[in-house]
């Protein structure tokens, strides 16, 4: 039994979305919650609130306590890229990429993890 949650367009580099994601691969959903209550990056909060949607689809959809569960896959897709101007001296310009990530997060219980 599986259940995902997926967080599309967050404002968010994915190289700077992996190393949080990394910290909660293949850890118990009690576990991974501490980790990322504790973990000072800007987007652990983002991934905390996949990891919250996960694991409420999973007792919506699969009547499992969150105790029973395990994250068993985390990864960071790329979004679109959002391309700005920075002006710069003698009326040129360079661009600036404000990167997005795709997060998704997999539950399943201890047995099939």
């Amino acid at each position: 039994m599986e259940a995902k949650a997926i967080a599309r367009y967050v404002r968010v580099s994915p190289r700077k979305a992996r190393v949080v994601v990394d910290l909660i691969r293949g850890k118990s959903v009690p576990a991974a919650r501490e980790i990322l209550a504790f973990t000072n990056r800007g987007c652990a909060e983002i991934v905390e609130k996949t990891l919250n949607s996960a694991v409420a689809n999973a007792e919506n959809l699969h009547h499992v306590r969150p105790e029973q569960l395990v994250v068993k896959t985390t990864y960071v897709d790329e979004g679109p890229t959002l391309k700005r101007i920075r002006p710069r001296a003698k009326g040129s310009a360079s661009p600036i990429r404000k990167r997005t990530s795709h997060i998704t997060v997999i539950v399943a219980t201890r047995e099939e993890a």
